[in-house]
């Protein structure tokens, strides 16, 4: 282990916030790599340094924290009376008990699961921590699969699928009509507060009855590496959501490898103040379970990335101040605001902070910038930006970058355990991985769990890398976009989806949310463009009821991303790269027809089949009139 701020390679760019700023020490684990390369182009990589001993079960760390620091707040969340509700490790160990005993009595298993529909919170943890506790899966499932759909169709799919024996929502009231329409009657439905009028509901005060010590006991005695845990659902960026069977195993050995990379949780019990949702391996696999194995405090954060929820999250982190913070890249854009605005809120972030860390999307450089500034100006010292690379199959850790790096995008090298195999595909690396944190497959769905693993017990992440330096591995990998993504043009070149997208969203930064491009077998590339409704909005200065179609159709809309999309295509000489023409979507993406994720991750191909009436208006002759060019196109 080596001192980032005194011996970490990576140097700062010369010019920028970051110049001449010393950076904020912290204990990291050192980059290390053995690489072989086969005959076939085959690249096979692993870290120098072994995995170290890991935890059984993920019980055995609340078991140790009770006993060692019984009293230290372990999980925190706003009350309805906007005070912190607080339980220590003591009372959640005394909770998880009685409600394992609960769950006993009513005979659940993988068979018949917990399903849990509601978002993060108090009793959403300790249902979880109880039902693994004595061996007994759950399974977390995106609120907006209740919330937000119209059909309710993948809800409905995942409790058929699952066959769960209790289903529980936090909150009757919002969940009644997904109840009603996709879970049996003769499954026990169970909330906190605000029981369903016509159907039998059980409290969840009620579950924590008598504790039945002997049969807890021997229940937990039995729960192995290899118990399930949880089943968790991949977010269906590339298809339809897929149940990943999570063990104990998988869990436990992927925090060891968290913290052989990111050492200082080792050093003193991280607080976390996050808002990822725990339906998804980012939000309850990476940052739950650390707070849990290196006997943290998480605060919940009830805020998010939205106009509303952003005020919330700078709320909260005015009050707690994190040792790590954990965010996807819209979410720090969404804060910089409230940290240009309010001294407090920024001496209070950034006072014990020791990484800033994103993952799930790229960050583009203005905010990496803009936050690099910020600490600086309030702290004098720089906070090392960190990623990772994974999936909801690799619990997720796979590949982490544990050192200094000048810009966006390193996500490092293989963390000990894991195994990498890149294989070149298309003119790219494909990478598969393989370790003890890897899923064992998908539940109830053998014919997928075949076909993601190869010859060698690969998992086929689906995602290429390359090397930042190919001369120099050792200095990390970058994203090369998803396999399944990329297309041909008719000349036969290859698109790269992925980064082309992230220089697309970075050029047109604020006013775009997302964006799906055309081409396939077509001579040029096009785009369909999902533009962030708040800024075109503010741009063409029109009021808060004003519909999308008309944002979209503004004439200073429209000449602002006809400029930014010429001044690109200036900038970009090859076919691959080059964007012509656009069209602004006045439809959001639907989470029905799978265009869009819970977690809002666009599936292309979701998108561009359904609107497959745009893609041919993108490339008629003459062009019609909703259809934005590069200048010299038309």
């Amino acid at each position: 282990m080596t001192e980032l701020a005194k011996e970490m390679p990576g140097a700062i760019r010369e010019t920028g916030p970051a110049s001449g700023a010393p950076l904020r020490p912290v204990r990291l684990g050192a980059p290390d790599a053995v690489l072989e390369r086969r005959a076939d182009g085959t690249i096979y990589m692993r870290a120098a340094q072994s995995l170290g001993g890991y935890h059984g079960k993920l019980s055995e760390p609340l078991e140790h924290w009770a006993k060692t620091a019984p009293d230290r707040l372990f999980l925190a969340q706003r009350d309805a009376q906007d005070q912190w509700r607080k339980r220590s490790y003591a009372e959640t160990l005394a909770d998880v008990r009685r409600i394992g005993a609960a769950l006993l009595r009513r005979g659940l298993s993988a068979e018949r699961p917990l399903v849990i529909l509601s978002g993060n919170g108090i009793d959403h943890a300790l249902l979880a921590l109880g039902a693994m506790y004595v061996g007994i899966p759950y399974a977390p499932i995106s609120p907006a699969y209740s919330l937000m759909s119209n059909d309710f169709g993948k809800l409905r799919t995942i409790i058929s699928l699952l066959t769960p024996g209790v289903v529980f929502a936090n909150d009757g009231g919002p969940f009644a009509r997904a109840i009603y329409e996709t879970v049996p009657d003769e499954i026990e439905f169970v909330v906190a507060r605000n029981p369903l009028g016509d159907r039998k509901t059980t409290m969840f005060a009620d579950l924590l009855g008598a504790e039945d010590a002997t049969g807890v006991a021997a229940a937990h005695r039995a729960v192995s590496p290899d118990t399930i845990a949880k089943f968790l659902f991949t977010s269906g960026s590339t298809g339809n959501p897929k149940a990943v069977i999570n063990t104990h195993r998988m869990l436990c050995s992927n925090q060891a490898m968290l913290g052989s990379g990111f050492a200082f949780v080792k050093d003193e019990p991280p607080v976390v103040v996050d808002w990822l949702p725990w339906s998804h391996t980012f939000g309850s696999n990476h940052n739950f379970n650390m707070v849990l194995t290196y006997g943290g405090s998480l605060y919940i954060d009830d805020g998010n990335p939205t106009p509303p929820g952003a005020p919330k999250t700078a709320r909260n982190l005015r009050e707690i101040a994190p040792t790590i913070y954990f965010n996807v890249p819209k979410g720090y854009e969404a804060l910089i605001s409230h940290f240009r605005a309010d001294d407090a809120l920024r001496r209070n972030f950034f006072s014990r902070l020791k990484v800033l860390f994103y993952a799930g999307a790229g960050l583009n450089e203005t905010t990496w910038d803009q936050l690099t500034q910020l600490a600086i100006e309030t702290t004098g010292e720089r906070i090392i930006f960190l990623s990772s690379l994974g999936s909801t199959e690799t619990a997720p850790l796979a590949l982490a970058c544990s050192w200094d790096f000048d810009r966006p995008g390193n996500i490092g090298l293989p963390a000990p355990g894991v195994e990498l195999k890149l294989v070149p595909n298309e003119g790219k690396l494909e990478a598969r991985l393989r370790g003890p944190h890897i899923t064992p497959g998908y539940w109830r769905q053998d014919q997928l769990t075949r076909d993601a693993f190869d010859e060698e017990g690969f998992y086929k992440l689906g995602d290429a890398l390359k090397f930042v330096d190919p001369n120099d591995p050792g200095k990390g990998l970058l994203f090369d976009g998803r396999t399944a993504e990329d297309f041909k043009l008719s000349t036969g070149t290859w698109v790269s989806v992925g980064p082309l997208r992230a220089r697309f969203i970075d050029h047109f930064a604020a006013y775009v949310r997302d964006v799906v491009f055309a081409g396939a077998d077509r001579d040029d590339l096009a785009a369909l463009i999902f533009p962030d409704v708040e800024a075109c909005r503010k741009l063409a200065n029109l009021g808060p009821d004003a519909p999308l179609s008309d944002i979209v159709a503004a004439p200073v809309v429209r000449a602002k991303f006809t400029e930014l999309l010429t001044k690109l295509a200036g900038l970009s000489p090859g076919s691959s790269t080059r964007v012509n023409r656009a069209i602004l979507m006045a439809e959001p993406p639907s989470l029905d027809k799978g265009e869009v994720t819970d977690k809002g991750s666009f599936n292309q191909r979701a998108v561009l089949r359904n609107r497959a009436t745009a893609v041919d208006e993108l490339y008629a002759v003459p062009l019609s009139s909703r259809v934005i060019a590069a200048e010299g196109q038309r």
